[in-house]
C-alpha cells in the first residue's frame, strides 16, 4: 500500500513537471530541445502519409459502396469480427425486375425477349461489379486500413513517448540551470548541482534511445509507400478488368439485340388505338458530340458489316509475320460462325488484318479459326 502511494506521488510529480515545462514553452519562458532537420522531415512525411491514406481510403470506400448506411453496416460487422452478409448489387436487382417484367408481358413478345436479354446482361454486369468490389477491398482497402490501425498507431504511441522524454529532458536542463545560478551565490548548493546533472544524464540517455526507436519507425514509411504502390497497381488492374468486362458484355448485348428483327417494330395485331394524325415531325437538333467508347451502331434489318464482319476468317491466311501468342482471360461464346469460341487460360495464335475493327483479332487454335475480342485476351510478347 505504501509503495503504491509513493508511486502515485512520483507519477503525479512527473506529470506536473511535464505540464509546467510544456506551459512555459508555449509562453516562451523555457527552452526547448529541437529535433534535427532530418527527423522533422520524417515526422512531416509520416503525417502527410497518414492524412492522405485516410482520405484515399474513405473515398475508395465511397466509390465501392455509395450507400452510407451500407458502409456503416459493413463497418460494424468488421468491428464485431463477423462476416459481412452478401448484398445484391443494383445490376442484379435490375436484372431480376426485368426478368419478372418479361414474364408478365410475355417472354415471346419482342419487348419481353429484349427484357430477358438485357436482364441477363445486367446480371453479368452485377456479378462483375461484385467481383471488382471484393478484389479491391482485399487488395487495396485492407492494406491501407492495416496501416492506419497498425503501423500508424505504433508510430503515434512512440511519438508520444518521445515527446514526454523531451519534456523530462528540458525540465532537467531547467533545474540544472537554476542550480548552477544558485551555486554562484552560495556553496551550499553543490549537492543540488550534482543531483541535477545526474538526472539530466539519465533523461538525455532515455531521450536519445527513444529518438532512435521513433526514427526507425518513421523511416519505415518508405516501405509503406512501396507496399501501397503495389496495392495501387492491383487496384488499377482490377478496375481495368472490370470495365473491360462491362464493355464486352454491352457489345455482346448490342449484337444480340441486332438479331431480333422485331425488337423495335410494333406488333401487327396490337389492339392499341391508332395515333391521331399530327403535324409533320420536326427533326431534333443534333446533340453535341461526347467522347465515348467506340460502339458500332446496330440497326434492325440492316447487316452490320463491321461488327458481323463481311470477311470470312476461314478464307484468309495468316500474314508471314506479325502473329502473336495470347492467353485467354475469360470464357467467350461465339456469336456466329465467323467468331471463335474461347476457354479461359487457353493459348491461341492471333493476328490482325487490314480494315479490321481494332477491338477484334483473328484467332487460331489448331484447325479452328475466327474473330476474337481483344478485351478477352492477354497478348504475350
Amino acid at each position: 500500500m505504501e509503495f503504491n502511494v509513493k508511486k502515485l506521488a512520483s507519477d503525479a510529480g512527473v506529470f506536473f513537471s511535464r505540464a509546467m515545462q510544456f506551459t512555459e514553452e508555449k509562453l516562451g519562458q523555457a527552452e526547448k530541445t529541437e529535433l534535427d532537420a532530418h527527423f522533422e522531415n520524417l515526422l512531416a512525411r509520416a503525417d502527410c502519409t497518414k492524412n492522405w491514406t485516410e482520405k484515399i481510403l474513405r473515398q475508395t470506400e465511397v466509390l465501392l459502396q455509395p450507400n452510407p448506411s451500407a458502409r456503416v453496416e459493413e463497418f460494424l460487422y468488421e468491428k464485431l469480427d463477423r462476416k459481412v452478409p452478401s448484398r445484391v448489387t443494383n445490376g442484379e436487382l435490375l436484372a431480376q425486375y426485368m426478368t419478372e417484367a418479361a414474364n408478365d408481358f410475355g417472354p415471346g413478345t419482342p419487348y419481353g425477349k429484349t427484357l430477358i436479354k438485357v436482364g441477363e446482361t445486367q446480371r453479368r454486369l452485377g456479378a462483375a461489379e461484385r467481383e471488382f468490389i471484393r478484389s479491391a477491398s482485399i487488395n487495396f482497402l485492407t492494406p491501407l486500413r492495416n496501416f492506419l490501425e497498425g503501423d500508424w498507431k505504433t508510430i503515434s504511441k512512440e511519438r508520444r513517448i518521445l515527446q514526454n522524454r523531451r519534456l523530462d529532458l528540458d525540465a532537467c536542463k531547467a533545474r540544472l540551470k537554476k542550480a548552477k545560478a544558485a551555486e554562484a551565490k552560495a556553496a551550499l548548493w553543490n549537492d543540488e548541482v550534482e543531483k541535477a546533472e545526474h538526472e539530466m544524464r539519465l533523461t538525455q540517455t532515455e531521450f536519445d534511445r527513444q529518438a532512435e526507436v521513433t526514427r526507425l519507425l518513421l523511416e519505415g514509411i518508405s516501405s509503406t509507400h512501396v507496399n501501397h504502390l503495389r496495392c495501387l497497381h492491383e487496384f488499377v488492374e482490377s478496375q481495368t478488368n472490370y470495365y473491360a468486362q462491362c464493355y464486352q458484355f454491352m457489345l455482346d448485348l448490342q449484337k444480340q439485340l441486332g438479331r431480333f428483327s422485331g425488337t423495335f417494330v410494333g406488333n401487327a395485331d396490337s389492339t392499341s388505338p391508332a395515333a391521331a394524325p399530327s403535324a409533320p415531325a420536326v427533326a431534333a437538333a443534333p446533340l453535341p458530340a461526347v467522347p465515348t467508347i467506340p460502339v458500332v451502331p446496330t440497326i434492325v434489318g440492316v447487316p452490320n458489316t463491321v461488327a458481323e464482319g463481311v470477311l470470312n476468317p476461314n478464307e484468309v491466311k495468316p500474314p508471314a509475320s506479325g502473329t502473336r501468342k495470347a492467353r485467354v482471360l475469360y470464357d467467350y461464346e461465339a456469336a456466329d460462325s465467323t467468331e471463335l469460341a474461347l476457354l479461359a487460360d487457353e493459348m491461341i495464335t492471333v493476328y490482325s488484318l487490314p480494315g479490321m475493327d481494332p477491338d477484334w483479332l483473328i484467332g487460331e487454335r489448331g484447325n479452328q479459326k475466327g474473330k476474337v475480342p481483344v478485351t478477352y485476351l492477354e497478348l504475350l510478347s
